[in-house]
């Protein structure tokens, strides 16, 4: 990341509150490069290699990391650097998760993709609002999955989004803004009848306590109120690798515990910088 991004990010977070996103993927289960440590519960990523989960018409996405495989962190390779909208979207379709890439329990939820064309924007009221996408942003998009509610559990609602940009710095600022949403509005309003509370987040730059597995990882937690009820669990993850961002959120419900989310946001994170390196790093040698 550029210096001034750097500069941003400083004045934004404390950084001591980084650890949490360390620990995070430490307590579910990943290795500090983000990815499952031992293997995969049947239907998570380790089970098997996932194809064709892009849009329809989408390229083939690279295979899905097998087992605790580690992964360094490559230099970007330029050259596999999407210029176009259009290459931006091909590209992100082989990145972003599926649900079975979640756990065997996640579904679809509806609508599943948002719009291509759309941005969130914090407004000066702290409430969530859509915009047309900046002129930072390439293409961007994020999926709704959600695991019914059964066994005395509600239910449990995730979303995945990747973004990107058309080079790092670009893609670092978002990171920047992302933290200083957090200190500007600890409490937001995602629309009518949704509400996240009490926010805090924290950042770790590549090789700053654990985090080997991002060029800067962000993390946000806090709680969540909607329709079934509340304040329950919530937590949200973002990474960066060269002019990607990829991001988990998680909106817990009655019997759900930070940890129950913390392992479904370390799943998919993992998961999708796995992918974002396989499509974006210089290949070794």
């Amino acid at each position: 990341m550029g210096g001034l991004v750097g500069e941003s990010r400083g004045k934004a977070v404390l950084r001591a509150c980084g650890c949490a996103v360390a620990g995070l993927f430490l307590i579910a289960g990943c290795a500090a490069d983000g990815t499952p440590k031992g293997g995969a519960a049947s239907g998570g990523p380790g089970a098997s290699v996932t194809q064709g989960t892009g849009s329809p018409g989408a390229s083939t996405p690279a295979a899905r990391p097998s087992g605790a495989v580690p992964i360094p962190m490559p230099p970007v390779d330029e050259s596999k650097q999407p210029r176009t909208a259009a290459e931006a979207r091909d590209l992100l379709a082989r990145i972003i998760v599926a649900e079975q890439d979640l756990g065997p329990e996640v579904v679809r939820s509806a609508p599943f993709e948002s719009g291509p064309g759309r941005w969130p924007v914090l407004d000066e009221s702290c409430v969530w609002q859509t915009e047309g996408l900046p002129d930072d942003v390439l293409a961007t998009s994020t999926r709704h999955f959600h695991i019914p509610a059964g066994s005395g559990r509600g239910r449990v609602r995730i979303n995945a989004t990747v973004t990107v940009h058309h080079n790092r710095e670009e893609s670092g600022w978002e990171t920047a803004r992302a933290m200083e949403e957090v200190l500007r509005c600890p409490d937001q309003k995602l629309r009518e009848g949704e509400e996240l509370k009490s926010l805090w987040g924290g950042a770790l730059y590549l090789g700053e306590q654990l985090n080997q597995w991002t060029e800067d990882a962000f993390t946000e937690s806090g709680k969540y109120a909607g329709a079934d009820g509340g304040p329950y669990p919530y937590t949200w993850s973002q990474a960066q690798y060269g002019p990607v961002t990829v991001a988990i959120a998680a909106k817990g419900a009655q019997g759900v515990t930070d940890d129950d989310l913390n392992a479904y946001v370390a799943k998919g994170t993992g998961q999708m910088m796995y992918l974002a390196k396989q499509e974006l790093g210089k290949a070794a040698g």
